[in-house]
């Protein structure tokens, strides 16, 4: 009589299974290191890594099904990005241990010079976009990296912070207040503070249609005038507004809570010196590790980061930034 062997595999051994796999190839490791501070597209990718685009379609499958990349679609096209390691989840620990090893890699120089010429590539399409489509720009800036393009990337980022109930948030520069609802459900209180009284009215009729009752909209200077702190500040697409960002960054740390967050999405240094004249940015765009070198500066700790590649070129990058329980003088 023959015996029925016992079913071995659960969800959890499969999911463990899976991450050993996608970590036990060299080239997905190198994928893994690609994305440590960009996202890049299935074509993209296989230029980075000279090989068809079925191969890198491959690589990429595993991976995602390891959990170890996420996808985002713009129009027809699919950008892959690393995505964030769940510590409370089975494999959690191995996903984070295995990206903190990746990132101690350094990628073959044919590789880094690719990853050059597809970033190049990119300013090229920028340029050629806006270059044909730059009037009908002219009078919205959102909609070069309008919240749409972004808002899943910094929700995914938010709740991984699992802030406590009666949590506060801040918003500096909400615009037309569209990231408010979601700061509401997820804040016991938010303050939201912008200079123009015209985008604060736009804020004010979007929270009476949404019914936010625990938003409170103030006209104020957030790097001037005093104000509480709060457990998470956010920025979305403001700090190319300030003159001198640098130390915006110092006064904004001041303005979060000790254990407390600084939740910030910005543009990638790019070069279209027209988004000066016609959406008033001062700045164009950061390179990742100036925003790093400001707010370690300001006393804030690097938290994680998410980059999103955008079809007309553009890239953004949303970043998190912890203030630790005591924060150090500002340097003179």
């Amino acid at each position: 009589m023959s015996l029925r062997q016992p079913a071995l595999r659960t969800d959890a051994d499969e999911h463990l299974a899976a991450l050993c796999k996608a970590g036990g190839d060299p080239l997905r490791l190198n994928v893994l290191r690609a994305l440590a501070s960009d996202s890049f597209g299935v074509l993209e990718l296989a230029q980075i890594f000279a090989m068809r685009q079925s191969g890198i379609s491959h690589h990429l499958k595993v991976l995602a099904q390891a959990g170890l990349v996420a996808t985002r679609r713009e129009g027809n096209a699919i950008f892959y990005r690393r995505a964030l390691a769940q510590g409370e989840q089975t494999g959690g620990a191995l996903h984070a241990a295995l990206l903190a090893e990746v990132d101690a890699l350094q990628l073959p120089d044919a590789v880094q010079t690719r990853i050059a010429a597809v970033q190049a590539q990119r300013s090229a399409a920028a340029r050629d976009f806006f270059a044909r489509t730059l009037e009908k720009f002219r009078a919205q800036q959102d909609l070069i990296a309008g919240l749409a393009q972004y808002r899943d990337s910094l929700l995914t980022l938010l709740d991984a912070l699992h802030f406590p109930p009666g949590a506060t948030a801040l918003e500096v520069g909400p615009g037309d207040g569209a990231f408010l609802p979601e700061l509401a459900r997820r804040f016991a209180a938010v303050t939201a503070l912008d200079t123009s009284p015209a985008m604060l009215e736009l804020a004010r009729q979007r929270c009476a249609e949404e019914g936010l009752d625990n938003v409170e909209l103030k006209l104020a200077d957030a790097l001037r005038d005093p104000q509480p702190a709060a457990d998470c500040v956010v920025l979305n697409m403001v700090l190319h507004h300030f003159s001198d960002p640098a130390a915006a960054m110092a006064r904004l740390a001041r303005l979060v809570r000790p254990g407390g967050s600084l939740l910030l999405t910005e543009l990638c240094s790019h070069h279209q010196a027209w988004a000066r004249e016609a959406c008033g940015d001062v700045w164009l765009g950061f390179d990742q590790d100036e925003l790093a070198h400001w707010a370690q500066a300001a006393g804030l700790n690097l938290g994680e980061s998410l980059y999103i590649g955008l079809r007309n070129g553009f890239q953004i990058q949303v970043r998190h930034f912890a203030r630790p329980e005591r924060l150090p003088p500002l340097a003179v």
